[in-house]
């Protein structure tokens, strides 16, 4: 080739070296820096997007199904997002950079061509490379606000629970709210039932401000659980997390009073716990307020012994199986409530220690009601003539149980306790005085008010020594059929904690008319089922994810604008 031809060339080459180095390649690698990193935000903004914006649990980043309910959003679901856009972004965003980078080679590059081009070529690919810069920046920047919506939710949620702890703390000290299991071979105290999701029926142990969320759980089902009793966990059907039996209603919200009737076989221990759920339901009825059984075969065992007492019949003696409590639920007016765990054993459970050890609810009392067969008591029973001890066999079957033994039965397995047994109240019921009242030694009691000092004269004078120093307070009671009704109230509500409830007018109701049955009705309105349902993600989740979407295309924007300005700033027109 000719020499000057060469020497033109290369002349040629030279300038064009010199243009596109001078003037081309600041421009262009500017603009494709600007470019590729728009791209590259866009991409990521892209898969941010389709990670975040699904309200569905599949996705990208798909919300696994759990066990019972959702954790929050902050404590894994967060990161678990985070790391799917992170992920799909830089693979992405690489194998585009890696293919526009080869074609720009092969096109620019792939000719004689490519000896004039080679500032264009080079521009385009530094410029890409170099995007990894600012978009490596954003990606810091994009996990530094992960970082400060975590902290900041995690802060607020964690402030939460500890506020709704304790608020619901004090709520259960203040009401001195005891929780405890009626159920046979169970009768443990509950620190927090199991609640059933109205749902899907799924049992919640957790149902707590904690891991699952501050206000509410959500459950599988979608279904959002309030998690305190003030926010309305009492709404939901509650459950014994140690024998799965069901508790009653409003438990948590009032306080549990159990109240173990004590005494020997056929000491009257029934008969007397019917009249009492007589006399204070006509008081409750008097005073406006109200009271209903849980169960409602204890409702029907109810109506059935009013029925025989209305014959004149006599009560079946009671089973020989472990009892369950016969509920009831009490409400005065200016918010006395308690929820009453009267527990009335066969008399044969009282007979040997091995027995009163089988009576695990003698564990969380804080009273107790004794019951006392005066014709159980062998001074009283020799005392009574051949015509006195005929007639009271056939009026009634009396006790072969002296209840002295019986009760120091009892309070040796109460002794077990932490507090040695000590007792608040006890009230001690002497029953069938209508029938002592007709022998001898029983006649005093018409105008002796002193029934303690007459128990010391018939052979309980060290029983009625220890119930002063086992309990704070002590009432003892005279009980037959034609007792008072108002008198049986007043005991029974002493006895159980309740404030003295009178009717609106002063007096006491009348006892002459037929009262109505308690019943069972519901004493809370259940809880809603509310929700976005199972096929979709919590109202939480999408929270989150909509602020952490904000907050990402928010520094999205921020980020193109100030390369905007930049670039103008830069290369002013």
């Amino acid at each position: 080739m000719n020499p000057l031809i060469v020497l033109l060339l290369v002349a040629v080459w030279v300038g064009v070296m010199w243009l596109g180095f001078m003037y081309v390649f600041p421009v262009l690698f500017a603009a494709t820096l600007i470019v590729a990193g728009a791209t590259a935000l866009g991409v990521y903004y892209l898969h941010a997007y389709r990670t975040l914006a699904p309200s569905t649990p599949e996705g990208p980043s798909p919300v696994a199904a759990p066990g019972i309910a959702y954790r929050h959003y902050l404590l894994g679901q967060v990161w678990r997002d985070w790391w799917t856009i992170s992920r799909t972004v830089a693979p992405q965003v690489y194998r585009t950079a890696r293919s526009v980078v080869y074609h720009l080679t092969k096109t620019l590059l792939g000719g004689p061509w490519g000896f004039f081009v080679f500032p264009i070529w080079l521009a385009l690919c530094t410029g890409i490379v170099a995007a990894a810069v600012p978009a490596s920046v954003f990606v810091l920047a994009l996990t530094v606000l992960y970082g400060a919506v975590a902290a900041v939710g995690l802060a607020v949620w964690l402030a939460c629970v500890l506020v709704l702890a304790a608020v619901e703390r004090v709520f259960m000290m203040y009401g001195r709210i005891l929780q405890t299991c009626p159920h046979p071979f169970c009768y443990e105290r509950i620190g927090l039932p199991e609640y059933e999701c109205p749902g899907c029926g799924a049992r919640h142990g957790r149902l707590a401000p904690g891991s699952g969320g501050a206000f509410r759980h959500v459950c599988r089902c979608g279904a959002r659980l309030p998690t305190t009793v003030p926010l309305g966990r009492f709404r939901l059907a509650a459950y014994c997390p140690h024998c799965g039996g069901r508790l009653p209603e409003r438990i948590g919200r009032v306080r549990v009073e159990p109240l173990p009737f004590v005494g020997g076989p056929a000491a009257g221990k029934t008969t007397f716990m019917v009249l009492g759920i007589r006399a204070l339901h006509a008081r409750t009825r008097a005073a406006h307020g109200r009271l209903a059984f849980v169960e409602q075969r204890h409702a029907q065992a109810y109506a059935g012994a009013i029925r025989e007492f209305q014959r004149g019949g006599r009560l079946a003696k009671t089973g020989p199986e472990l009892p369950l409590a016969t509920m009831v639920d009490v409400e005065l007016p200016g918010r006395a409530r308690r929820i009453l765990y009267l527990f009335d054993p066969a008399g044969e459970h009282y007979t040997g220690a091995t027995e009163v050890e089988s009576l695990r609810y003698l564990d969380h009392s804080e009273a107790l009601l004794f019951v006392v067969d005066p014709f159980a008591l062998p001074q009283l029973r020799r005392t009574l003539t051949g015509n006195e001890r005929e007639f009271v066999d056939e009026a009634a079957v009396s006790s072969e149980e002296d209840p002295a033994d019986t009760l120091q039965r009892v309070l040796n397995e109460l002794r077990s306790r932490p507090d040695q047994g000590r007792q608040k109240r006890v009230a001690v019921v002497v029953t069938k005085t209508d029938l002592l009242a007709r022998t001898e030694i029983g006649r005093c009691l018409d105008h002796d008010a002193d029934l303690r000092e007459w128990l010391g004269r018939v052979g309980l004078g060290n029983t009625v020594r220890t119930l002063d120093q086992v309990a704070g307070q002590v009432r003892y009671f005279a009980s037959g059929l034609g007792t008072e009704p108002g008198d049986v109230a007043d005991l029974l509500g002493w006895v159980t904690g309740l404030p003295p409830a009178a009717a609106s007018n002063g007096d006491r109701p009348p006892t002459d008319v037929p009262q109505e049955l308690p019943g069972t009705a519901p004493l809370r309105a259940p809880w809603p089922v509310r929700g976005r349902g199972s096929d979709r993600v919590p109202a939480g989740y999408q929270i989150g994810r909509w602020a952490v979407l904000s907050g990402v295309s928010v520094l999205t924007i921020a980020t193109v604008t100030g390369a905007v300005v930049a670039a103008a700033q830069r290369f002013p027109f």
